[in-house]
């Protein structure tokens, strides 16, 4: 309930997706060509995804979706959780609460949540969408934000992809630029990470009409009031 005009962004740009697009692209251009041949099918991936990279600004843009105060940062790990009774504690890592989509932060819990590999999994058939995740990631948050609007409630289950990809393309971005930004411990592990990303895009791509399906029912369910 916090007004967005009384919150200033710590971090510009944290989730423009169609800037981290052309950035990737930018490096691209100015990457030796040795190097851009160990990425060469993870480019054209990307590539073959540009058109779904502004759809959430876009839809910011034309008033469709409202900015609202937003975590922006919702990684699993970013929630304290009750060694004992599994109770949710607090949320920590607060300085990238700024104005954001609410999306964003749905996008990342799902990223981060619904698949069992780790971030950096070499071996991509681990990969894998769990759909009673992402069933319960969608009814808490239906649940908890009482004020979605239904444009918010019908791109629930793109802003996961969406995000995904964002992810994605800033590590191989950074395994572009020789690992400068992102820690590593072995070789091409931020090119293992972009491609564990990409793997989720193109399993979350399998499942998205499912995901469609159960949000519909869940808002349809609960009969949301939903704003302007």
């Amino acid at each position: 309930d916090i007004p967005v005009g009384d919150i200033e962004e710590t971090i510009p740009d944290f989730h423009n997706t169609p800037q981290r697009y052309n950035r990737l692209m930018e490096v691209v251009a100015e990457t030796p060509l040795d190097r851009l041949q160990t990425a060469e099918k993870d480019l054209e991936f990307v590539r073959s995804r540009e058109g779904m990279v502004s759809k959430l600004i876009d839809l910011r843009d034309a008033g469709i979706i409202p900015e609202r105060v937003t975590h922006n940062d919702t990684k699993i790990n970013n929630v304290m959780i009750d060694a004992e009774t599994d109770e949710a504690v607090c949320v920590i890592d607060l300085d990238t609460v700024m104005p954001g989509l609410s999306l964003y932060d749905f996008g990342d819990m799902v990223r981060t949540a619904v698949s069992p590999s780790a971030e950096d999994e070499p071996d991509l058939s681990k990969v894998v969408v769990r759909m009673p995740i992402f069933e319960a990631l969608a009814k808490g948050y239906l649940d908890g934000c009482d004020c979605l609007c239904d444009a918010e409630i019908e791109n629930l289950a793109f802003s996961g992809k969406l995000i995904a990809l964002e992810i994605g393309m800033r590590f191989l971005t950074d395994h572009l630029l020789g690992d400068v930004y992102f820690k590593t411990s072995r070789k091409n592990q931020n090119l293992d990470r972009a491609r564990t990303q990409f793997q989720l895009v193109q399993e979350l791509e399998n499942c998205e009409p499912q995901m469609e399906a159960f949000v519909h029912r869940l808002a349809k369910a609960r009969r949301k009031t939903y704003c302007a």
